[in-house]
């Protein structure tokens, strides 16, 4: 299956209650995950542990206790989220552990079974979703200048918006040219972006965008909250775009050591 989930199987092993399987079957998983003696080098090393309430020696510990409940409760919190995906974990390791690439499987198991909604900063991947991910597929970058507009970014400060206003004439004094056929900002071409959209569907991609979807929805629902299948001016997307409780950098934990029995 080259790494890719089926749904079938997702839906048999949570029947069987071994969330450690699915994450096996992530190869990010296996090669970040060889034999943690639980030195915390990584968290020494992590920017993101000196700014959260966040501690990858901690999240392999609970992994290795292949506890479903313990990874479960994982799967919903706010924790997996923190990781900057830096991988300074990678370089300073005496075992050889990436934690970064544990968290990588984590972070998308839990968009496949639909748990990122859960927590604030999970429920964040929606506003990524149709941000970044909607542009890859419909431009073929990840973030295009047209598509940041000032109004609803004013923290990119009056620089920008001045860049904004007046984006053809600053391209042309740096060489360049807004959707032209060569350069940075060029236009990329519709076989090439049906090409992509192709690989998307057959990676798994696409099925993992019309998750986060569909669950979202659910959870707008939820809260009562407009949701719109289309665009972003509506009140679950600005909901998760600027929700912040502002508890992230403080909270403790609501996973303790005492929430399971270590196992020798």
């Amino acid at each position: 299956m080259g790494g890719k989930i089926s749904l079938n199987f997702i839906k048999w092993v949570v029947c069987m209650e071994d969330l450690y399987s699915l994450l096996m079957r992530d190869v990010r998983f296996e090669e970040g995950l060889n034999a943690c003696m639980n030195c915390g080098v990584c968290t020494a090393i992590c920017p993101a542990a000196e700014y959260y309430c966040y501690d990858p020696r901690r999240v392999v510990d609970l992994v290795q206790t292949r506890d479903n409940d313990i990874i479960l409760g994982l799967l919903k919190s706010e924790t997996i989220w923190y990781c900057g995906q830096c991988m300074s974990c990678k370089t300073r390791c005496p075992r050889g552990n990436t934690p970064g690439l544990v968290i990588a499987a984590l972070r998308k198991l839990s968009q496949e079974l639909g748990y990122f909604t859960e927590s604030e900063k999970g429920r964040q991947q929606f506003a990524i979703k149709r941000t970044v991910g909607d542009n890859v597929l419909k431009h073929g970058y990840c973030i295009v200048s047209y598509d940041v507009d000032p109004k609803a970014h004013p923290e990119q400060g009056p620089a920008w918006e001045n860049y904004f206003n007046h984006m053809d004439d600053a391209l042309a004094r740096l060489g360049g040219e807004l959707n032209g056929k060569e350069g940075p900002t060029r236009k990329i071409s519709d076989d090439v972006l049906e090409e992509l959209k192709n690989i998307f569907v057959v990676t798994g991609g696409q099925a993992l965008y019309d998750t986060i979807e569909s669950e979202s929805e659910k959870k707008a629902e939820e809260m009562g909250l407009e949701f719109k299948k289309t665009g972003r001016d509506f009140e679950y997307f600005r909901h998760v775009m600027e929700s912040d409780n502002g508890t992230h950098q403080t909270e403790k934990e609501t996973i303790t050591r005492e929430d399971y029995a270590v196992r020798g």
